[in-house]
């Protein structure tokens, strides 16, 4: 009887502590159902949407965020540079390439619940596409750590993890054929600092 008993909750912890780390780790995870990537960039095309699935609305009444439909726009988020790397705080980056058509967009870096890294200075950890000087060829080059540097500049501080969130407003990107052509900048790891 003892035993018996003993096997059922043995059972019940496994089945419901497995269930909620499952669930835990789908929501924490910037890739899943319903994702594509470009390059380093995770995106939801369907999350402001009624088609989006289970996960994506989950993940978005959870964080509380206010998500964009198709016809507003697309938002990506890295956490990895090209090379497969984690992105972090004390490492430097640039993220340089095309940015694919879009009426604005915004870049900020982020702390693992998405928001803006704090920088404690007058200068955000965001840019947007109105105050970006770009190359003759229409590509732009952002550096992004904690030193000034000319040009393009992201400023970030701190230490641990590391998002970027580029966000596309007004594009046709966000409509399902616009994805299938389009490149994003690439971010390159440019060194680290203690």
């Amino acid at each position: 009887m003892l035993k018996n008993v003993l096997l059922t909750l043995v059972a019940l912890v496994v089945a419901i502590g497995g269930g909620a780390a499952s669930v835990w780790y789908t929501l924490q995870a910037q890739k899943g159902v319903g994702a594509i990537t470009i390059g380093a960039w995770t995106a939801f095309p369907d999350i402001g949407t009624s088609d989006a699935d289970p996960y994506s609305k989950a993940r978005v009444s959870r964080e509380g965020v206010l998500a964009l439909g198709r016809a507003e726009g697309l938002a990506f988020v890295a956490e990895r540079d090209s090379a497969g790397e984690p992105l972090k705080r004390e490492c430097a980056y640039t993220i340089d390439g095309n940015f694919p058509i879009a009426r604005f967009w915004t870049l900020y870096a982020a702390d693992q619940s998405l928001d803006v890294i704090k920088t404690e200075k007058p200068r955000p950890a965001a840019l947007q596409s109105y105050q970006i000087l770009r190359k003759p060829d229409n590509t732009a080059l952002i550096s992004v750590g904690n030193h000034p540097l000319p040009g393009n500049w992201l400023y970030i501080q701190g230490s641990g993890a590391l998002y970027f969130v580029l966000t596309f407003y007004d594009t046709p990107i966000a409509s399902s054929t616009g994805l299938s052509d389009i490149t994003l900048p690439q971010i390159v790891r440019t060194g680290c600092h203690a």
